[in-house]
């Protein structure tokens, strides 16, 4: 299946959900065979970069008339899976340079002109975390200074869009600003268990001029409340929510799957110290495991699914989802990846002691899927008193501002 595409000089196909999830599964040995070096190095291999790159996998979210795919939610999360089966930290840093590109494109279209100017293939590394000290002021730009942790993809980014405070008239309020990677600085931060290969150190800058329309207002954005300040044609202008937490669950699910394969593939083969089992696949608690772990993923690619499906259904429609719709869909992404963890946890139970050497790869998928689970939008309790709020009439608001 392919879509319509204008762009300048000439017109083109855009491939479909099937096209682009087959690149990514392409490229699943790979990424399977560069991760312990990726893991090892905290960043991505240039191999895997480039061959993500070449098969256009950084243009989900880019528009289409600068040569990019518009994708839809679906083929985001199917895509983040394929590539999580290969790599956790490879799909992840896809996830978030291509939630970087989205935003990007909810910009003014000179600063999208400056962003894509060099070809369709950037990518955007972006930090949704608490914004820096007011930026200064400068006639008509801005000059930003601040340190920003956390910020995954940041080694590979060719701009970084981080969080700051400005007045740009209508008071001091949260904005999104974007500056080019070569005028900010990368602190090696990011010394971490698991998903080490995201690079997520933190981004510095001192006094960087950034004019006026490569500033947004972020909690509009946030919201949905985007009229007059998103072209109207946009068709998920009023997802960021959705679309952030949906590019990261991939990876969880991806990598998850990856172990499940894995626990499969090698259970007919080795014995079950102890007992009179000539194999694990003998082994009715091995089975036991087995079906716990089976269950657990294929009830979090369910709900995943779901939630991709409810921000597709909005956007086709133009409509902005309600605060209960968006509480749920916090709590529903919280959800998928506890599923993950609980059944990786089975998984590496099932396998045995040898799970945790440092030549197994489910060592690896276990650090990364419980480092990814903890993150800040699923963790500490808040998805939940988020949804419970909301379900009993409450703004959601009032617990959390992500939703």
């Amino acid at each position: 299946m392919t879509q319509t595409m204008e762009r300048p000089g000439g017109r083109d196909e855009a491939p479909g959900h099937d096209d682009l999830v087959a690149r990514a599964a392409a490229l699943r040995e790979r990424l399977w065979q560069d991760a312990p070096e990726c893991d090892r190095r905290r960043r991505l291999t240039d191999g895997d970069l480039d061959a993500l790159t070449a098969a256009g996998l950084f243009r989900l979210m880019t528009p289409r008339r600068y040569g990019g795919h518009a994708a839809d939610m679906r083929t985001l999360l199917d895509t983040a899976v394929e590539v999580g089966r290969g790599c956790c930290s490879a799909s992840w840093v896809l996830g978030v340079c291509n939630a970087g590109n989205f935003v990007v494109s909810l910009f003014p279209r000179a600063a999208q002109d400056e962003v894509w100017a060099a070809g369709p293939d950037n990518r955007t590394a972006l930090v949704l975390g608490r914004p820096a000290p007011p930026a200064e002021p400068a006639g008509e730009e801005f000059l930003v200074s601040g340190e920003w942790p956390y910020a995954s993809g940041s080694l590979h980014a060719g701009w970084v869009c981080v969080l700051v405070l400005a007045d740009t008239g209508t008071g001091m309020a949260p904005h999104f600003a974007l500056m080019p990677a070569g005028q900010v600085e990368i602190k090696d931060t990011w010394h971490f268990t698991g998903m080490r290969g995201t690079g997520s150190n933190t981004i510095t800058a001192e006094r960087v001029a950034v004019p006026r329309h490569r500033l947004m207002p972020y909690q509009p954005l946030l919201y949905g409340e985007t009229d007059g300040l998103v072209d109207p044609a946009h068709p998920y202008r009023n997802s960021l929510t959705g679309l952030f937490m949906i590019g990261l669950i991939g990876s969880v699910v991806g990598g998850t799957q990856a172990a499940l394969e894995f626990v499969r593939e090698q259970a007919a083969r080795r014995p079950v110290a102890g007992s009179k089992f000539a194999s694990q696949a003998e082994s009715p608690m091995f089975r036991i495991d087995l079906a716990e772990a089976a269950t657990a993923l294929e009830a979090a690619r369910a709900e995943a699914h779901r939630l991709a499906a409810t921000v597709d259904e909005l956007a086709g429609t133009g409509a902005n989802a309600g605060w209960e719709t968006r509480a749920r869909g916090r709590m529903g992404s919280t959800w998928v990846t506890r599923q993950c963890r609980d059944a990786v946890e089975a998984l590496v139970t099932a396998h045995g002691t040898s799970s945790f050497s440092e030549a197994n790869p489910l060592q690896r998928i276990w650090r990364d899927v419980h480092v990814a689970s903890r993150h800040a939008g699923f963790g500490m309790g808040v998805p939940e008193l988020v949804y419970g709020h909301a379900l009993v009439g409450g703004d959601p608001r009032e617990i959390s501002p992500l939703v």
